[in-house]
């Protein structure tokens, strides 16, 4: 911001100030070029993403929020009517939620299932972009 101020492309330009209907003595104020941020939009924020759809990125995230739902849904992961023992294995109960599908997914099932696929997405995003592979 110091270097703005100091740069050659900051204007001195007069002023004038009021009290009342009568100008008092002009002082000179610094002003910044107003600076015109590029875009085609007449927004406040214009938001691209051109190169996302299709990318490594959203690949993994697309795949893993997939496959954790798929697992929820037809029972390879523990669900709100299905839950795990001490050994790991599925046993059906009756959670008394509502819902229409024949397997029993609910809406907190899918809550669930999408968010564990979010975190385990992130967490391989994370790790190929620390070992520079992404």
């Amino acid at each position: 911001m110091a270097t703005k101020l100091a740069s050659p492309a900051a204007a001195m330009t007069a002023l004038p100030h009021f009290s009342g209907l009568k100008a008092l003595p002009s002082s000179r104020v610094t002003m910044l070029p107003k600076i015109r941020r590029g875009g085609n939009g007449g927004g406040a924020l214009g938001a691209r993403c051109d190169g996302f759809i299709g990318s490594p990125t959203n690949l993994i995230m697309v795949t893993c929020t997939t496959l954790m739902l798929f697992a929820g849904r037809f029972g390879l992961a523990p669900s709100a009517n299905r839950k795990a023992t001490a050994g790991l294995r599925l046993e059906v109960r009756d959670s008394g939620l509502q819902s229409g599908d024949p397997a029993g997914f609910t809406l907190a099932d899918t809550l669930a299932c999408g968010v564990v696929g979010h975190i385990f997405g992130v967490g391989i995003v994370l790790g190929l972009k620390s070992l520079g592979v992404i």
